[in-house]
């Protein structure tokens, strides 16, 4: 059997990963796009639609790809279920916590998979450490620190709408830290408490440019996530300190880990996207285990929202000089 897949939006990472990773893939044929311009479906071998509604009509559809900007992931992963489709959706799974438990519930009543693109999740890396950290290599893990620095205002203006919080939700805390909360609830399972401080520190935007959480989890380990759009100076650094030592992982992104006793190289997939869309299918005609499923997923909507009801802002003063570029 084969998953037919439809494709809701063709921006940067659409084009660059999640049509490649379908294609790639060898139980996924790439069906149907859904796009507002339907030229930038043209290179493609896909039926193209600017109506989702007509495209779910469509009995060959089997799964749906939701590739919009935050605001759509709810009501395009609702109706795509309701239509008897499978989704596998970008991160973070809605705006709000109550959105994103609507969508895990609708998909449970549909009887159908939903899937959260968390493709960290499926690092060789983070796999290896999360068995490294169970098997107690630093003994009992308390402390992790994660950041995630660069640069963002939308100069281009090729995504302005991740500055606009009705569509993004928020700046980087909504962007990048969904990622890195994500990789916390993976290695440390549930969350029980969570502060947070953001602030717009150089850019003046409706959203933050900085935000800085503290993460409780059942285990009682605890998470340090910065993460900012105002650094000339890339970071993507991630550490976890216990009794017996530290496991460093930086960068994030990178193949290092090293841990008391021990140094291991393991590269990720070329393509971060292609083994999420494999998992997926995986676990669609096979029932097998889906890493970053629904349900896992909106533990991160729900730090994402205690850190909003208990958080201190301090916005941009408007005398606040800013530096050049």
């Amino acid at each position: 059997m084969r998953i037919h897949w439809l494709v809701i939006g063709i921006g940067d990472i659409t084009t660059k990963r999640v049509l490649p990773a379908i294609q790639a893939e060898p139980r996924s044929e790439l069906f149907g796009i859904v796009t507002r311009d339907p030229a930038k479906a043209a290179p493609y071998p896909a039926r193209t639609w600017t109506c989702l509604e007509e495209a779910l009509q469509d009995p060959a559809i089997d799964a749906v790809y939701v590739a919009t900007p935050v605001y759509l992931h709810h009501p395009q992963t609702i109706a795509a279920l309701r239509a008897g489709k499978h989704v596998l959706c970008e991160k973070p799974v809605a705006l709000d916590y109550a959105q994103a438990r609507e969508m895990v519930e609708t998909a449970r009543a549909c009887g159908r998979t939903l899937g959260i693109a968390y493709y960290r999740r499926m690092y060789p890396k983070l796999q290896r450490a999360r068995a490294l950290l169970a098997a107690g290599v630093i003994g009992r893990p308390v402390l992790a620190e994660i950041n995630c620095h660069d640069w963002f205002n939308d100069e281009d203006g090729r995504r302005s709408w991740l500055l606009d919080p009705t569509k993004s939700g928020g700046g980087p805390l909504y962007d990048i830290a969904s990622h890195r909360i994500d990789v916390l609830n993976f290695l440390f399972g549930r969350p029980t408490a969570v502060s947070c401080h953001r602030s717009n520190v150089v850019h003046r935007n409706p959203v933050e440019d900085s935000a800085t959480l503290l993460i409780e989890y059942e285990n009682q380990a605890r998470g340090v996530v910065d993460v900012r759009w105002h650094s000339r100076v890339s970071r993507d650094e991630f550490r976890i300190v216990g009794p017996e030592g530290a496991m460093l992982l930086t960068p994030l992104s990178g193949p290092e880990l090293v841990y008391p006793g021990g140094a291991e190289n393991l590269p990720r997939h070329a393509n971060l996207h292609y083994p999420c869309v494999e998992n997926f299918v995986s676990a669609v005609l096979d029932g097998t285990h889906l890493y970053s499923s629904g349900e896992s997923a909106i533990w991160t909507d729900w730090v994402t929202q205690q850190a909003l009801a208990h958080s201190q802002t301090r916005p941009l003063d408007p005398k606040t000089p800013i530096p050049l570029s």
